[in-house]
């Protein structure tokens, strides 16, 4: 049995070369405590937000060296049985569903546009200990330039329900798990230098998103969008400074909410 429904993002960790200057970054910028590394499983650091885990960060393998880049993983019942579908609607597996103690079971996966996430099913860690307050995880989006291919793969995979943004210019649509909107994805514009792949951007929950970019760029992070004002609150994209993106989001809301309809 999933410990949440199945395609609900439950976990998010990110490889550094750095990790030290990683920690301080997000210690400082996200208000983040870290657990002691944990040698067995390759120094795997837990993020602390309040006491909640809400993240982790861990140095890449040997000869895995790369620009850092923050990974999202998706709830499932079964990883091996996810894993099939994946290859059967045009995804590939980076790599097998393998166990991690007696955590859970993960593997790792890119979409047919090119976006890498993860599946975990969850064991004795079941994933975020907290959501949607200041620190921890809040939501994310699939950027992509073949948005028909991934929004096929991910209603085909996790049997989300799409719903396209009417209002506006943006191609935007959101999935949903029964009631609960869990995933959004934009299509990339020419805004976006050719050479920068399809990526999922994590956002994460600040008390205040100015005070957060602010502390980023000061530490050697770049701003790339924003700050802006939303209905869904202020918010604003940034790099880190070992490159991985990310956004942050406050609770300051302006403006009505986007019309919706269903994608049939």
């Amino acid at each position: 049995m999933a410990l949440q429904p199945e395609g609900t993002p439950c976990w998010a960790d990110a490889m550094f070369t750095d990790l030290q200057g990683a920690k301080t970054f997000y210690g400082e910028v996200l208000g983040w405590t870290f657990a002691e590394s944990s040698s067995e499983f390759g120094d795997y650091t837990q993020a602390y937000a309040d006491g909640k885990a809400v993240a982790a960060v861990v140095p890449p393998m040997p000869g895995q060296e790369g620009q850092a880049q923050w990974c999202l993983y998706l709830a499932s019942p079964d990883a091996s049985a996810t894993a099939g579908r994946i290859r059967e609607h045009g995804g590939e597996i980076l790599m097998e569903p393998v166990r991690v103690g007696d955590f859970g079971t993960m593997c790792l996966a890119r979409e047919p546009s090119g976006a890498v996430f993860g599946v975990w099913q969850g064991g004795a860690h079941e994933g975020f200990e907290a959501t949607a307050v200041p620190g921890a995880y809040c939501w994310a989006e699939v950027f992509t330039r073949e948005p028909e291919k991934a929004d096929a793969f991910l209603t085909s995979v996790f049997g989300y329900r799409a719903q396209r943004v009417a209002d506006g210019q943006e191609d935007f649509t959101m999935f949903s798990v029964g009631d609960d909107t869990v995933l959004g994805r934009m299509r990339m514009t020419d805004d976006f230098p050719p050479e920068v792949p399809s990526y999922v951007n994590v956002y994460f929950t600040v008390r205040d998103c100015d005070e957060a970019v602010a502390a980023a760029t000061r530490l050697g992070g770049v701003l790339r969008f924003g700050p802006m004002d939303s209905p869904f609150g202020r918010f604003a994209a940034l790099s880190d400074p070992q490159g991985a993106n990310f956004s942050v989001i406050d609770t300051t809301t302006k403006g009505e909410m986007p019309r919706t309809e269903d994608v049939t």
